[in-house]
């Protein structure tokens, strides 16, 4: 007899445990390869049928683009540099509640979905203004105003707590938020209309993200960033370089253009301490010219000029977030995970630009709003941002809003307290956040001198003050008042250069950090230094150099020569900023003082050569890294340039191999 006819639970009971087992191992390696292609670093470059380890996992994380002829060198970091990548992983989903909003706020008015009345019949719902109090922690409500069903009203102020109930018992309660349409606001500025003399109202929305770097950006927001750059044309700035510790050194050059140093004293408990409102904020000067302003921040709790600082007593700008985010902050218990009813919290904070812009398309605009709570602890919830800041961009760019405004992504610095600040290229990473400019199609145009600045500047050591001067410089476009401003010559004949310098015009090449006002621990230049070509340590990398390109070209050895140096011709050392490495915080709650340590050596050096090779007197200048501890050089194909022309003599392999023409000298000639 069949044994399992005889015990057939047993036998269904194991044929089910193999099967479920086979299932998990299946999906396991699905996820191991998920993982792997969204992660991992590429140790391996394809190069047909020969494979090259290009970078070996101890190699220094700091690989430099051809070297600009200019004093300051930031390095470019490699995202996916083994030391950083495993601090970076896919997050699920994230899932609000089901059940969407009873009520719908935007553009001013307020109204009862009809979704909610289907599922719950008949609804009244109470709305309450959120309004600010005397002080920036004080809030008050306003009169309360009834919603009825297959109504629509106008809504008193920008926030509102609304409660609803319907016939069958069920009852709705959330915050919500737009702009309210202010007949003051809309009297000033049609007042202040005359002040405008030029036609070229450009506005200005600046968003921005805390703690985050060039790389995690383009690690995290990678499809947003994509978007941005090659369909909107925007231009990120590569050598955007922090000048202090935190957000307040970050945020107040930008707005103010000077240090809180040299603004008054406004910290909590410090003798003569007042509250911020006298410093000397850009959104004044864009008021003054008719502009309408907006300024929020979420995670009011340690916001940026409140938490050591006294904060405001008269509401800063035209439309003030805070006041929602001391309601809603307090409310998030009763949520699921960084949502807000149905809504993504940072979709809320995105519809408030987008009913921003709405309400005011007529008027010249300035807005600034950041967010901190997907990345100020840890970077990888930003990722359920890529998607809808695409959203936001298509959504400004299709209906119109980008014809006349200068577009800006920024962050205020990289990592301070995440694990990969404690590794050579998160220290880096912290002094080079991401920021980036899209400016009107047109602009490029009409003020093309301007444009072409900018595209320069670039790849130059750029800081907050450049952006506060630039938002000067966008300032004097409104007032059709632009100066060619040359630089200040001293007594000895040397060129003086201001510590900000608008983006829009030529950043000199020999500005260093001590121009811009960085001090030696935030500078993320690289220095360098001229080596002796005779060096036996240049001679090597030369040597390296020359060895990969030749391990390239090995598998078309019958159309490819072997190439061998002829000479070197220059050669250079770049090396980490002891400074930079030493840094390990600020020794005050104020980040005024640095504290330093040498636990964290500098292992490697970075080294640029350039060289004539035999055949063809190609001349190649490449990047190498020296193990300082081992002795190993590595190079990485990309930082391999070919800087003279190649002619003909790669015509043997144009058509089997063409991304190997400037290695290749053909064997038939």
């Amino acid at each position: 007899m069949d044994i399992c006819r005889k015990y057939r639970y047993s036998c269904f009971i194991r044929r089910l445990r193999k099967r479920v087992y086979l299932c998990l191992f299946i999906l396991a390696c699905f996820g191991y390869l998920a993982y792997h292609d969204f992660f991992q670093y590429p140790r391996i470059v394809n190069l047909g049928k020969a494979q090259i380890n290009i970078l070996n996992s101890t190699s220094f994380p700091l690989l430099l683009n051809a070297l600009q002829n200019q004093y300051c060198i930031h390095p470019s970091l490699d995202p996916y540099h083994p030391s950083v990548v495993n601090f970076f992983h896919p997050v699920k989903k994230q899932k609000c509640q089901t059940e969407a909003d009873w009520v719908s706020v935007s553009n001013g008015s307020a109204q009862i979905m009809s979704g909610a009345t289907f599922k719950r019949g008949q609804i009244i719902c109470r709305l309450v203004p959120i309004l600010r109090g005397q002080t920036d922690d004080i809030i008050k409500y306003g009169k309360e105003t009834k919603l009825s069903q297959n109504e629509k009203v106008s809504v008193p102020s920008d926030f509102l707590k609304t409660s609803c109930k319907s016939k069958t018992g069920h009852r709705y309660m959330n915050i919500h938020s737009t702009i309210a349409i202010k007949k003051s606001i809309f009297d000033r500025l049609n007042n202040l209309k005359t002040k405008l003399q030029s036609d070229t109202k450009l506005n200005v929305l600046m968003l921005g993200f805390d703690s985050v770097s060039r790389n995690t950006w383009l690690r995290m927001l990678p499809s947003a960033h994509s978007y941005f750059k090659n369909d909107l044309q925007g231009i990120v700035l590569e050598g955007y370089n922090i000048v202090g510790d935190g957000t307040p050194q970050a945020l107040l050059p930008i707005l103010t253009g000077k240090t809180e140093e040299e603004l008054p004293e406004a910290r909590r408990g410090h003798q003569g301490a007042t509250t911020v409102d006298s410093h000397p904020w850009i959104w004044k000067n864009f008021s003054r010219l008719g502009y309408v302003t907006q300024w929020g921040e979420d995670m009011a709790f340690i916001g940026t000029f409140n938490m050591r600082m006294m904060g405001f007593d008269k509401q800063p700008v035209d439309h003030y977030m805070r006041p929602f985010y001391l309601v809603t902050e307090k409310l998030h218990k009763f949520y699921k995970p960084y949502c807000l009813g149905s809504q993504p919290r940072h979709r809320i904070m995105f519809n408030y630009l987008k009913d921003f812009v709405n309400v005011y398309r007529e008027h010249p605009k300035f807005s600034f709003l950041f967010h901190s709570e997907y990345s100020h602890d840890n970077s990888n919830t930003l990722q359920w941002m890529d998607q809808d800041l695409i959203n936001l961009m298509k959504y400004m760019y299709e209906n119109g809003h980008l014809n006349s405004t200068v577009l800006i992504l920024m962050s205020d610095h990289g990592a301070r307290f995440h694990d990969i600040r404690q590794t050579l290229q998160g220290k880096y990473e912290e002094r080079m956040p991401y920021f980036a400019f899209r400016f009107p199609e047109w602009f490029a145009k009409k003020y093309h001198v301007e444009y072409e600045n900018l595209k320069k500047n670039s790849k130059k050591l750029v800081t907050p003050f450049d952006i506060h001067a630039t938002f000067e410089h966008i300032l004097s476009i409104a007032q059709s008042n632009l100066k060619s401003e040359s630089y200040i010559t001293n007594t000895t004949g040397a060129l003086t250069l201001p510590r900000g310098i608008s983006i829009l015009k030529d950043i000199p090449q020999n500005r260093s950090c001590y121009d811009a006002g960085i001090a030696p621990h935030w500078c993320a230049c690289l220095p360098w230094k001229h080596n002796d070509i005779n060096d036996i340590i240049v001679q090597k990398a030369a040597e390296k150099v020359v060895s990969l390109i030749n391990s390239m070209t090995n598998a078309f050895r019958h159309k490819c020569r072997t190439l061998s140096i002829i000479r070197i011709v220059r050669a250079m050392t770049f090396t980490p900023s002891r400074d930079v490495v030493k840094f390990v915080g600020s020794s005050d709650k104020d980040g005024r003082y640095a504290k330093f340590d040498n636990s964290l050596k500098i292992p490697n050096n970075i080294l640029q050569v350039t060289f004539h090779t035999s055949p063809g007197d190609a001349i190649y200048e490449a990047t190498v890294v020296h193990d300082k501890t081992s002795g190993n050089f590595f190079v990485d194909n990309r930082e391999i340039s070919r800087t003279n022309t190649y002619g003909t003599s790669a015509d043997c392999i144009e058509s089997i191999a063409p991304h190997l023409r400037q290695y290749c000298y053909c064997t038939n000639i």
